[in-house]
């Protein structure tokens, strides 16, 4: 069976709930829209599910081509918001690492606080961001943690559910790894890691990096909630990386932008060895 693409999401708020869409664009930074947006603190510094599983509650639509967002959650009233692009660039700090971020208005400060329960700003990125992410292939992002995309196949989530049943766990979803594209048809797991140029659609993705995993994939993203210590347990068991931590899907950078569609064949044109 050849490879395709099952499923494609974008995150336009980092840390927040993610959009699925049937066809997107992939600019050199990833899908159209995704991590444009940032919640901060009172002193610019990214706020993570990490510490506020509560983000995975917050609901973004980017509308009009980007000039239009929603935010929604539970609780309490939509906020739709004018995007603004122009405003004064002001530091922000996503892991320790500065950049500049266009303040989106009281507004939005208030709803992201009110939901949240701490002082909390939205930012966008603007429009002369440049950011270099690393890896064998560079690239370039807006505020994700380090890579365009994240490519996870089905059978790399088959078999981690099939170690989770061994232990007597439920099967997880795929939301639980946040991936930005889902190809099913590759019948090895982790293909993701070795795929080394892959065409999909009109694009081209060039392989970055290995996703180390972080505690984000212990939240249950319908609740907002922590849910134990699955997958992280499990994986520790087959996953851990070279370099610490352990390892889930694969980041890409964008090499050729273009439109890609669910449905699209995903075709390998170059093959590495894993860093596992």
């Amino acid at each position: 069976m050849a490879a395709r693409v099952t499923a494609l999401t974008y995150y336009p708020i980092k840390g927040c709930a993610g959009v699925t869409a049937e066809e997107v664009t992939l600019t050199p930074a990833g899908l159209a829209h995704d991590r444009s947006f940032m919640v901060v603190d009172e002193e610019g510094v990214f706020m993570s599910q990490r510490r506020d599983p509560r983000m995975a509650l917050i609901r973004p639509e980017a509308g009009d081509g980007g000039a239009r967002l929603r935010l929604r959650a539970p609780g309490i009233e939509d906020l739709d918001l004018d995007v603004d692009v122009s405003g004064a660039r002001e530091r922000v700090e996503l892991f320790g690492t500065p950049y500049l971020g266009i303040d989106q208005g009281p507004a939005a400060g208030r709803w992201l606080t009110h939901v949240l329960g701490q002082p909390s700003r939205l930012v966008r990125v603007p429009p002369e961001h440049h950011r270099v992410t690393s890896g064998r292939t560079p690239g370039t992002a807006g505020f994700s943690d380090s890579g365009a995309v994240l490519v996870v196949s089905c059978a790399s989530l088959d078999l981690l559910n099939r170690r989770l049943a061994d232990r007597g766990e439920d099967p997880l979803p795929v939301s639980r790894f946040r991936p930005n594209i889902v190809v099913d048809g590759w019948d090895e797991p982790h293909t993701e890691d070795r795929a080394y140029a892959v065409t999909i659609g009109a694009a081209e993705l060039g392989y970055a990096k290995i996703a180390i995993r972080c505690v984000v994939t212990t939240i249950d993203q319908e609740s907002g909630t922590k849910a134990g210590h699955e997958p992280l347990r499990t994986l520790a068991g087959y996953r851990r990386a070279a370099k610490g931590g352990v390892a889930f899907g694969a980041k890409y950078s964008v090499v050729t932008t273009g439109a890609v569609a669910v449905g699209d064949t995903v075709r390998v044109t170059a093959w590495g060895a894993s860093e596992l």
